[in-house]
C-alpha cells in the first residue's frame, strides 16, 4: 500500500488495557489465530501474541486493525527494506 506522495502509510499502535490493540499503516494480514497475528504494516512484519485473540475490525483499504483479547506481546521482525519476506521466510522453513 502507498501512502500519497510515494511515503508509506503512517502507523500507530494504541494499547488498551492489554485488552483491545488499534494498528494503523497495516497493510496485509499474513496469518491468524487464537493465538497469534501476523500482519505486514508500513513499518516492518509485527507480530502479536496473546490468548483469546480475534480481530473486530479491518479495513486494508484504510489501512486499520482492530484486535480484541489477552494481549502478551507485540514485536516487529525487522522496520528495513531488507526484511521483506525475512520473516515469513524462517517462518516456512
Amino acid at each position: 500500500m502507498a501512502y500519497e506522495g510515494g511515503l508509506s502509510a503512517p502507523h500507530h499502535v494504541v494499547i488498551e488495557e492489554r485488552k483491545s490493540l488499534t494498528v494503523s499503516g497495516v497493510e496485509d494480514v499474513e496469518r491468524f489465530d487464537e493465538n497469534s497475528i501476523v500482519l505486514s504494516t508500513s513499518k516492518g512484519a509485527m507480530v502479536v501474541s496473546g490468548e483469546n485473540l480475534h480481530i473486530e475490525k479491518l479495513s486494508l483499504d484504510g489501512g486499520d486493525l482492530k484486535v480484541e483479547g489477552d494481549i502478551d506481546a507485540v514485536s516487529y521482525e525487522d522496520d528495513g527494506p531488507a526484511s521483506h519476506g525475512g520473516f515469513l521466510s524462517r517462518l516456512l522453513r
